[in-house]
């Protein structure tokens, strides 16, 4: 379920503790759907920070992620912005969105994926990174991109063992792939999510108090009738997918005109506290 990293160490603030934690990737990390763009979205990498920031205060957090990004935004716009900020922790969660674009950039996209990982590596930060759930078994379309979600976590999984990274394989984990774990689109993950994520990242650092808890479902196990989930494919095709399509047709994307929420390192926020506390 969770590939453990080689040997830490965290002398650098203290031995339970880093310093200076930067979360790169996308929408998950960005944290869409865990709060709402009014009141201010959470996610799992704020959560994160909040544990950390709760067990050694003093943390500086920053937070590069945009919804809609994909990789060659990263090693372009966020690697270097993250690099430069010097951080003792790095999480990396990205691709989703160059899996789900049609075309032959995809082979392009793990070359860079491998860059990303090399450049992280050689900086000397802790890196945190995750695998994708088996979405087959999430979506209507899923089938259709599942071989691509098989090359890029052997791309992940290979990284993390050669670089030495924590990795939560959530592709292995029973609770991601239960209908609470995501939100209504099927494709981010739902506030339970985003806690589950959290506390995947606090046990593949080995956080005092985290456990294997957040592979565990939590439902019986039984699925909606063959009637009901045909009607719910119908309305996802509907009022989702179709619009996902005709977005992306016209070279348009949902981060379009959106700016990292912490772009520059700075603390963790009171609300971000009070919002981890509250899930």
């Amino acid at each position: 379920m969770l590939l453990r990293p080689r040997p830490l160490t965290w002398g650098i603030v203290s031995d339970i503790g880093f310093s200076r934690f930067v979360a790169v990737g996308d929408s998950q990390t960005e944290g869409l759907w865990d709060g709402d763009d009014t009141c201010g979205v959470v996610g799992f990498a704020d959560r994160l920070a909040a544990t950390l920031d709760s067990l050694r205060p003093g943390l500086l957090y920053a937070n590069l992620a945009v919804r809609g990004r994909q990789i060659a935004d990263v090693i372009d716009e966020q690697l270097p912005q993250a690099l430069a900020m010097e951080p003792d922790l790095v999480t990396v969660c990205i691709g989703m969105n160059d899996v789900t674009r049609p075309g032959r950039g995809f082979a392009a996209a793990l070359v860079d994926l491998e860059e990303i990982y090399a450049r992280l590596a050689d900086s000397g930060a802790t890196v945190v990174t995750t695998t994708f759930p088996d979405v087959a078994r999430m979506l209507p379309v899923g089938r259709f991109i599942a071989g691509r979600i098989l090359q890029i976590n052997a791309v992940i999984r290979g990284a993390a063992h050669r670089h030495g990274f924590a990795l939560v394989d959530l592709y292995t984990a029973p609770s991601m792939t239960e209908a609470q774990t995501w939100s209504f689109d099927r494709m981010h993950a739902s506030s339970r999510g985003h806690v589950l994520f959290a506390e995947a990242a606090a046990e593949a650092l080995g956080l005092p108090g985290s456990s294997n808890a957040w592979t565990v479902p939590v439902g019986d196990g039984r699925r909606a009738s063959p009637l009901a989930r045909g009607y719910a494919q119908v309305q996802w095709t509907r009022s989702l997918f179709i619009p996902w399509l005709w977005r992306h047709a016209r070279g348009r994307s949902s981060g379009d005109g959106l700016q990292p929420k912490y772009p520059v390192l700075q603390p963790v926020s009171p609300l971000v506290h009070q919002a981890h506390r509250g899930a």
